[in-house]
C-alpha cells in the first residue's frame, strides 16, 4: 500500500498543466492565440482583414513601411532605398513645382528605388536543377497529390526581389480569381488601370472557355501577358507609378500589403492542376521577403511562423520618444532583427481560455490583432484590489495608448427594408428609420455594461487625434442622435426615436398599412458562445425599444465576409483599424466607388451620396488646414444625417504582453512589429513554474490519506482471514 501512495506521489511530480511540450518555455518562440478560424485570406491582393495582418505583416514587405517607436506616426523605407517625392506634371508632361495648384496637376511619377540584394523566403516555386529551369512548374496530379505543404517538396529555392515583382503585384489585383478589395483604389488613380482591368476580364474569360464555373483548377492567369501603362519597371531595383492628378496618401498606401511584391514564380507554381485540390495557394502559404514565413498551417488549430534564413537582417531603431529610452525601448540599438526565432498561433475560442492561459504564462501576447486586452485587464485591476496586486507581482506590461480604429452597426444601403429606397418618399422613411435605431442604440450603455470592450461614444466615422475629427469638440456632437447640455451631449430620449419611428411608417414597430412586426436581420461574425450572448442580448433589447424584432444570424468570419460579397446582409456588426493615420482612410468606408456590391470595396454599407463622393475626392489634394475642415465637416455633416452606420464607439485600447516580452510598444497602425519584440525565455521558464507550481499539500494529504485506508482495510481483511483459517483448523482438529 505504501508502495502505492509514493507511485501516487511520483505520477503527481510528473504532472504539468502546460498546453505544450516540455521544452517549449526554454524555446526561442512567441506564443499567441487566434480566435474564430483561420485565417481566410494570406494572399496580399485579397487580405484586408485584421486578423490577417499578424501573418501577412510579418511575410511580405510592401515598399514603405511605418517607425516602430515615432508617435506621431512617421513613414520609413522598407524594400525601398529611399522615401521619394513624386514628380509632378501637367497635360503637356511638363514638370511642376512641388507647390503647384491640384488643377494643374495632370500626373504624380513616383520613381522608387529599391534596395538591392533582398531575397525571397524558402520556396519550392524558386527551385532550379541543374541546367537553371524551374523543377516544380511542370508536376504532375499525382505529384502533387502527396503534397500538403510547401515544405513537403525536397528542393526548395530562392531568388532576389526586382521592380518586376512589385508591376506584377499591381496587376494583380485586376484578377477576376480572388477577392481585390483595393482594385477600386487602383482604377481610381492609376493611369491605365481601368482599361487594364477590362483586358483582364476578357482574356480570362477566354482562358477559362470550356471549364466548369466556380471550378478550383484553372490556366494560369500570366498579367506578365500584358503591359500596365500606369507601373513599369524602367530598371531592375527600379519602380515607376504614375498617378492621376495629386493623391498625397498615395505614400501610406505604399506601407500596405497591397503594395507587397508576388512573384510570378509563386503565381504560377499555386496555378497548377492539382493545387488547389491540396490547400496549396497565396490564400494559405503566403511567398515574401519579410524576417518570417509560414512553416504549420493546420486549418483552425495551429500555424506557425519561421524565422526566414535569408531574411537581411533589418537593425532595430535607435531613435524614438523620451517614454522610449526611460522604458529601455532603445537597449536594442542597430541590432539585427528579428530577435524571435518562431511565433506560433493556437486557437482558442473562448475569451475566458485566452484570460486564464495569459495568465498562466502559456500566451506571451494574448492576441497579437486585438489591442483591447490590455484595457480589459487594467479594468479589472480597478476593480478589484487582490488583482491589482496579483498582476502587479506578476510584472505584466499594460500599456494604454490613442488607438485608431472604430467599431460601428451598419446597414446596407441595398437592402429594401433599411437600404436608400426607391422613391423620395420611401428613402425619407428608410432613413427615418436608421435614425431612430442610431438613437436608440445606447453605446453609453453599452460601455458601462461591458467595460472590458468599451470606448468612447462616436459622433462620427473619424476617430480622435486625427485631423478634421469632431470628437470632443464643443458644438460638434452627432444632431442626430444626442443634443447640447451644460453637461455635454446627451443621448436623445426614446421618444424622439418612436417618433420617427411613426415617420418611417412603424409606429410602435409594425408596418402602419399592414399590422405585421417589423422583423430585421442582424449579421454579426462570430459564433454565439456564452461570452458574446451577453452583447448579442443587449442589442436585441435595444431594438425592442422601438417594438422591432432583432433575429441575429451569428457567423464566422469567412461566412460573414462572403454573405456581405453577395450583397445577403440587411444589418451587420463591424469595424475598422486604421490603415494610416489620416481621416480620408476612414472616410473611404462610405465613399461610393468602394461599395462591396460595386467593387469589392471595404464600403459593407454600399453607401453612395454624390455630395459626400464629390467632398470626398476633393478632399486628397486638399492638406490640413481650414479648408480641408471645411470639407470634413460637410461630410460628417452628410453621413450624421443619412445614417449609414449607427457610429458605435472608438475603443479604449491598450496592450498585454508578459514581462518578459521586451521592447513591446503597441499600436494599430504598426502592423510588423513582431520583428521588434525579443523575448527572456530564461524569466519565462522561471515565472511558468512559479505561477504554476503544483499545490501539493491537498493532493499529497490525500493519496496518504487513501493509502492509509487501503492499508487499514487490508489489516482488517488479513486479521479477519486469519481468524477464519484458525477457526477452521480448531474445528478440523476436533
Amino acid at each position: 500500500m505504501w508502495r502505492l501512495a509514493w507511485v501516487g506521489v511520483l505520477l503527481l511530480a510528473g504532472c504539468s498543466n502546460s498546453p505544450y511540450p516540455p521544452a517549449a518555455a526554454a524555446s526561442n518562440t512567441l506564443y499567441t492565440a487566434f480566435t474564430e478560424h483561420s485565417p481566410h485570406h494570406l494572399d496580399p491582393t485579397a487580405s484586408y482583414w485584421s486578423n490577417e495582418s499578424p501573418f501577412t505583416y510579418q511575410v511580405y514587405e510592401p515598399l514603405y513601411g511605418v517607425h516602430y517607436l515615432h508617435r506621431p506616426y512617421r513613414l520609413v523605407p522598407k524594400t525601398a532605398a529611399a522615401l521619394v517625392k513624386p514628380t509632378l506634371l501637367d497635360r503637356a508632361g511638363h514638370v511642376l513645382p512641388d507647390d503647384a495648384p491640384a488643377v494643374q496637376v495632370a500626373e504624380s511619377v513616383y520613381d522608387i528605388p529599391l534596395q538591392p540584394g533582398i531575397r525571397y523566403q524558402p520556396h519550392p516555386a524558386f527551385a532550379t536543377d541543374a541546367q537553371g529551369r524551374l523543377r516544380y512548374h511542370q508536376l504532375t496530379r499525382a505529384e502533387i497529390a502527396t503534397r500538403r505543404s510547401p515544405l513537403d517538396f525536397p528542393h526548395q529555392g530562392t531568388r532576389e526581389l526586382v521592380a518586376e515583382d512589385y508591376v506584377y503585384a499591381l496587376k494583380r489585383h485586376a484578377t477576376t480569381r480572388v477577392p481585390a478589395p483595393f482594385l477600386a483604389v487602383l482604377t481610381e488613380h492609376v493611369v491605365g488601370m481601368q482599361d487594364y482591368a477590362e483586358q483582364v476580364r476578357r482574356e480570362d474569360a477566354r482562358l477559362l472557355q470550356g471549364h466548369p464555373p466556380g471550378a478550383a483548377d484553372r490556366p494560369f492567369l500570366d498579367f506578365r501577358r500584358w503591359p500596365l501603362a500606369g507601373v513599369s519597371a524602367p530598371g531592375r531595383h527600379r519602380l515607376r507609378i504614375r498617378l492621376k492628378g495629386r493623391l498625397p496618401q498615395w505614400d501610406h498606401w505604399m506601407a500596405t500589403t497591397f503594395l507587397a511584391p508576388v512573384p510570378w514564380e509563386a503565381d504560377a507554381f499555386y496555378a497548377q492542376p492539382g493545387m488547389a485540390r491540396q490547400g496549396l495557394s497565396l490564400d494559405r502559404w503566403p511567398v515574401g521577403t519579410g524576417p518570417y514565413y509560414l512553416v504549420v498551417s493546420e486549418q483552425d488549430r495551429r500555424h506557425v511562423l519561421a524565422r526566414n534564413p535569408h531574411y537581411r537582417g533589418v537593425p532595430y531603431p535607435c531613435d524614438g520618444t523620451d517614454e522610449d529610452r526611460t522604458t529601455g525601448r532603445l537597449a536594442d540599438c542597430g541590432r539585427p532583427t528579428p530577435f524571435i526565432d518562431r511565433v506560433e498561433f493556437r486557437i482558442e475560442p473562448e475569451r475566458l481560455a485566452v484570460r486564464g492561459k495569459f495568465l498562466q504564462g502559456y500566451l506571451d501576447v494574448p492576441l497579437l490583432d486585438r489591442d483591447e486586452w490590455g484595457a480589459a485587464l487594467q479594468s479589472d485591476m480597478a476593480d478589484d484590489p487582490d488583482t491589482r496586486r496579483d498582476f502587479t507581482a506578476r510584472g505584466l506590461q499594460l500599456p494604454r495608448y490613442a488607438d485608431l480604429s472604430v467599431y460601428y452597426l451598419g446597414f446596407n444601403l441595398d437592402d429594401p427594408v433599411v437600404g436608400w429606397g426607391q422613391s423620395d418618399a420611401e428613402r425619407a422613411r428608410h432613413r427615418a428609420l436608421r435614425q431612430a435605431i442610431s438613437i436608440a442604440i445606447d453605446w453609453e450603455e453599452r460601455s458601462r455594461i461591458f467595460p472590458t470592450d468599451a470606448g468612447e461614444t462616436a459622433m462620427s466615422p473619424i476617430p480622435p487625434g486625427l485631423f478634421g475629427s469632431p470628437q470632443g469638440q464643443p458644438g460638434r456632437h452627432n444632431p442626430i442622435t444626442h443634443r447640447a447640455t451644460p453637461q455635454g451631449p446627451q443621448r436623445r430620449p426614446i421618444a424622439d426615436a418612436q417618433a420617427l419611428m411613426v415617420a418611417a411608417g412603424h409606429p410602435g414597430g409594425r408596418d402602419s398599412r399592414t399590422g405585421h412586426p417589423l422583423v430585421l436581420h442582424y449579421d454579426y461574425f462570430g459564433a454565439p458562445t456564452p461570452e458574446r450572448k451577453a452583447d448579442l442580448d443587449w442589442m436585441v433589447r435595444q431594438f425592442a425599444k422601438l417594438g422591432i424584432r432583432l433575429d441575429v444570424r451569428a457567423t464566422d468570419h469567412n461566412q460573414f465576409q462572403e454573405k456581405v460579397r453577395r450583397g445577403q446582409h440587411q444589418i451587420y456588426w463591424s469595424g475598422w483599424l486604421a490603415d494610416y493615420p489620416d481621416a480620408e482612410n476612414f472616410l473611404a468606408l462610405l465613399h461610393g466607388p468602394n461599395g462591396k456590391a460595386v467593387s469589392g470595396g471595404e464600403n459593407l454599407s454600399n453607401y453612395a451620396s454624390p455630395a459626400f463622393d464629390r467632398d470626398y475626392v476633393a478632399l486628397r489634394e486638399v492638406p490640413d488646414g481650414p479648408p480641408r475642415q471645411a470639407r470634413l465637416d460637410a461630410m460628417v455633416r452628410t453621413v450624421q444625417e443619412d445614417a449609414p452606420w449607427s457610429f458605435g464607439y472608438f475603443p479604449s485600447a491598450g496592450g498585454a504582453y508578459q514581462r518578459w516580452v521586451r521592447n513591446a510598444k503597441p499600436s494599430s497602425v504598426v502592423r510588423d512589429g513582431v520583428r521588434y519584440l525579443r523575448l527572456d525565455v530564461a524569466d519565462r521558464v522561471a515565472q511558468q513554474r512559479d505561477w504554476n507550481a503544483p499545490q501539493w499539500a491537498v493532493p499529497v494529504g490525500l493519496v496518504v490519506f487513501g493509502a492509509g485506508g487501503l492499508a487499514w482495510a487490508g489489516w482488517r481483511w488479513q486479521r479477519r482471514r486469519q481468524r477464519q483459517t484458525l477457526r477452521a483448523l480448531h474445528r478440523a482438529g476436533r
